[in-house]
């Protein structure tokens, strides 16, 4: 008797549950060597009838493995794929690629935006022009009421280089500054704005991916669904971010394990903390704030920017917004004139003095320019509160003089 080789060598044969995107089910047997293009076309041929005539409508339809939600690809037999016996197999229609928008639409779409767009100075002006003078007085008010605010960041700026030098004159520099900067470490990795996280939540992504997804794009509701959206499909997503303790280990294994001094040690690692510390002034908007004011027509970067200016003051950034813009983010950075009257005062008043040469402060200093919400908190601590009270009458009494 002749017996065909390939009926030797057979695969195992497996029953699969198939179901149709219809609703159909059925049970198909096919060997572990069968192709899952082949699977397919049978799979068509029990559903649809005739199907086959057109080879296109083998192309536009797919498989897919129910258990692991994996497509199955068309060159590639069921042993390749894994499917195993009793397994569920899904016979979906490919959807249809999204029809490139018209030149009409894409018009429409732009006309519409323009409308939406914030007005620039000059339509404001143009539609304030017959407004009394005397509505300005409130306007100037303000501006001056956001003086000392804009000027504080200038000297925070200011001073935090003013006590970094004077405790790196301490013997006991680099453990001060290990505590200045384990102070601003608390927290911060796990510190994730909670308004935001909840706006996430609400669209329906995980409180993980959102928590994850904030902390890479500074707290950024807008960014942070796009990076989700993009990331959907990325097997990495779940995981975890790392933490400061990997960081510094890596730090650890690249710094030289000998040929230096002690004092180059000591100074090097007081460089790599000053750099940490710097690191941790990244501003933080408001996410709310950004999202409110984006929905007026402005663009993110633009809000952004007007938040920084206003110490994360929504009402005042749209000021900014629709004002002269002034001061620039650019200024923000710098600090105030060493030679000028107020910071000369505020160096020789004794309380400020002493407040310098404690870690506390520049602790303080550091998250008010990270975080300036947090300036009550500082107002209110009975170690730096002092120190910020004089700097506030010392800025005051020169403003009036």
């Amino acid at each position: 008797m002749f017996v065909q080789e390939e009926k030797i060598f057979a695969g195992k044969v497996l029953r699969l549950h198939v179901c149709a995107s219809d609703g159909a089910e059925w049970l198909e047997e096919a060997t572990e060597d069968t192709s899952v293009e082949k699977l397919k076309e049978r799979c068509l041929k029990h559903c649809a009838p005739g199907s086959l005539e057109d080879p296109k409508n083998v192309t536009h339809h797919k498989l897919i493995h129910a258990t692991s939600e994996r497509v199955l690809s068309d060159a590639k037999t069921l042993l390749e794929e894994h499917v195993q016996d009793e397994d569920v197999i899904l016979l979906i229609r490919k959807r249809a690629p999204a029809p490139l928008p018209k030149m009409a639409e894409v018009s429409a779409e732009e006309k519409k935006k323009q409308e939406q767009k914030a007005p620039d100075r000059d339509a404001i002006f143009r539609a304030t022009a017959s407004l009394p003078s005397h509505s300005m007085d409130r306007a100037v008010v303000q501006t001056s009421a956001r003086d000392f605010q804009t000027e504080l960041r200038k000297i925070l700026v200011s001073l935090i280089e003013v006590a970094q030098k004077l405790l790196a004159l301490n013997p006991d520099a680099v453990e001060l500054f290990k505590k200045a900067n384990a102070m601003l470490d608390e927290d911060e990795d796990e510190r994730v704005d909670e308004a935001a996280l909840r706006q996430l939540t609400e669209m329906g992504f995980p409180e993980t991916r959102a928590a994850k997804a904030l902390r890479l794009n500074h707290m950024s509701v807008p960014q942070a669904m796009e990076w989700l959206i993009e990331h959907a499909e990325d097997p990495t997503i779940d995981t975890p971010l790392p933490g400061p303790a990997s960081q510094e280990e890596a730090g650890a294994e690249a710094a030289p394990a000998n040929g230096t001094s002690e004092e180059e040690e000591a100074r090097d690692e007081l460089t790599e903390i000053f750099k940490k510390i710097r690191r941790k002034r990244e501003f933080r908007a408001d996410a709310r704030a950004v999202v409110s004011l984006m929905e007026m027509g402005f663009d993110e970067k633009e809000v952004i920017d007007a938040l920084r200016v206003s110490n994360n003051q929504q009402n005042a950034a749209c000021e900014w917004l629709l004002g002269d813009r002034k001061p620039s983010p650019e200024e923000l950075d710098k600090g105030i004139d060493p030679e000028s009257p107020l910071f000369q005062a505020i160096l020789d008043n004794p309380v400020v003095q002493l407040g310098l040469t404690n870690p506390k402060t520049l602790l303080a200093f550091e998250d008010m320019l990270e975080n300036p919400l947090n300036s009550t908190q500082w107002m209110n601590d009975p170690e730096t509160g002092p120190v910020m009270l004089q700097i506030s009458r010392i800025f005051q009494t020169l403003n009036r003089t």
